[in-house]
């Protein structure tokens, strides 16, 4: 903790120093956003020696974590203790405060919510210079509650204490096929519901769609022992797994990353899930972040742009969302995205939120279904960019769902601050921000600055 209150020490000097008419942008080794923002005036905020798990408390089931530490690192150090933290975000380099401040999802999330409703305390620098511990049940209790999906505009996470839960060495997975999305909405309901399917308790949902007729719902339980196990760290791949078998034995760890080798299924633009190319590859660059970072350079240098023009191929629009919307609501989604977008797979998650959050207002208590597409869709002739993530956005609230703000928004101000609650976001960002030193969050989220 000494080490951490010098890290402490060190990023509020280096916030102090920033010149008043310069934008903080947080330095970062890894990023996980689909935001690439413009290149106004701004100052990087060194958090480098944030980055460390403090402490694992095996009795309290606690952690003690600093905002800027990897799930990766984190559940590496739980899970000798037997413990896991109660949603752990799909991605090796998600941070916790990432997590907390721009909300986070997996397929725990039926039962425990989204990451930041398993926190007991944020340590945060505010827009105003500040370190305020801030609690559910102390005097920074707003700043708590706006926290998640603030996005860095109200401050940044130093520290949080996050509650673990128990786990078991092993998880059995049970692939479910449906042939038509209202029954599979239907079905991920009922199991949500009970927590139970075929007399078995249900600890992880999650599913896939492929096609209109042909979609699965992946059920996981915890096991102590396991018959074999599957790996598809090397040559194997999870997501190709689910056509091909009911049923599969994964360690809790290999479980929790299954998605990280290719991205979930995003490894296939790279090459990465040809078998020539993924045998000569080293595992350790068959990571989500790796990726993450070509997406980046391709992104500054336009790769893809001129291998389309010289082939005369149309112009591709980057659509990566994640979006919600309730579960009665999601099959219309899905019909909805295969004739108008076509991409797949899509990725379906359930989650249910258990408290009131002002900036992502899910109703207490009510099922949601994410989905989650990622990649390039042709855009047809006379559209430009932003057409198929517009017609989303629009699609999505007509359901009466959300879309996550880590990826491009095009939300006009008042449209936007009616659907992420300016009510609620305004007077703790005069509290704590009372001189406009962070960005607002539609100036980050949609602007793009």
């Amino acid at each position: 903790m000494s080490t951490h209150q010098r890290a402490v020490e060190q990023i509020r000097q280096s916030y102090a120093e920033i010149p008043g008419d310069a934008a903080p942008r947080l330095a970062k080794a890894t990023s996980n956003l689909f935001r690439f923002r413009d290149n106004g005036k701004t100052a990087k905020l060194s958090a480098r020696d944030l980055d460390e798990v403090i402490s694992v408390d095996p009795v309290a089931m606690t952690a003690e974590v600093q905002g800027m530490t990897t799930y990766e690192n984190l559940v590496d150090a739980t899970l000798p203790h037997g413990l896991m933290p109660y949603v752990v975000p799909q991605l090796k380099t998600i941070t916790l405060g990432g997590a907390v401040t721009g909300l986070g999802i997996e397929s725990t999330s039926f039962r425990d919510g989204l990451p930041h409703e398993s926190v007991e305390e944020l340590e945060i620098l505010t827009g105003d210079g500040r370190i305020v511990i801030a609690r559910d049940d102390n005097e920074h209790r707003d700043l708590f509650r706006a926290f998640p999906n603030s996005y860095g505009t109200l401050g940044y996470a130093l520290r949080i204490r996050i509650k673990l839960k128990p786990v078991q060495p092993y998880v059995h997975l049970t692939h479910v096929k449906f042939t038509d999305a209202d029954k599979c909405m239907l079905a991920m309901q009922e199991i949500c519901d009970t927590m139970h399917h075929d007399g078995e308790q249900v600890d992880f949902i999650d599913g896939v769609f492929f096609s209109p007729d042909e979609m699965y719902i992946t059920l996981g339980r915890f096991a102590e022992r396991a018959p074999y196990v599957s790996d598809y760290t090397g040559m194997r791949i999870y997501y190709q797994s689910i056509r091909k078998r009911n049923r599969d034995w994964l360690t809790v760890r290999d479980y929790l990353w299954r998605w990280d080798t290719d991205w979930f299924w995003c490894s296939r633009a790279f090459g990465v899930q040809q078998p020539v190319v993924r045998s000569l590859m080293p595992r350790r660059y068959m990571r989500s972040d790796v990726y993450r970072r070509l997406v980046a350079l391709d992104r500054k240098h336009g790769f893809t742009a001129r291998i389309d023009r010289w082939r005369d191929q149309p112009v591709q629009e980057s659509v990566i969302q994640d979006v919600e919307t309730p579960v009665e609501r999601g099959a219309e989604f899905l019909r909805f995205f295969h004739e108008k977008v076509g991409m797949t797979p899509v990725w379906m998650c359930p989650l249910k939120s258990s408290s009131d959050w002002p900036l992502y207002p899910l109703e207490k208590g009510k099922l949601y279904v994410n989905f989650g597409f990622w990649g390039l869709v042709p855009l047809p002739r006379g559209q430009f960019d932003g057409y198929y993530n517009r017609l989303i956005e629009n699609s999505v609230h007509e359901l009466d769902g959300h879309k996550s703000l880590y990826s491009t928004s095009f939300y006009a101000r008042d449209q936007f601050w009616q659907l992420y609650n300016g009510d609620a976001y305004w007077p703790v960002k005069r509290e704590y921000d009372p001189n406009g030193r962070l960005l607002d969050l539609y100036d980050k989220c949609v602007r793009g600055r």
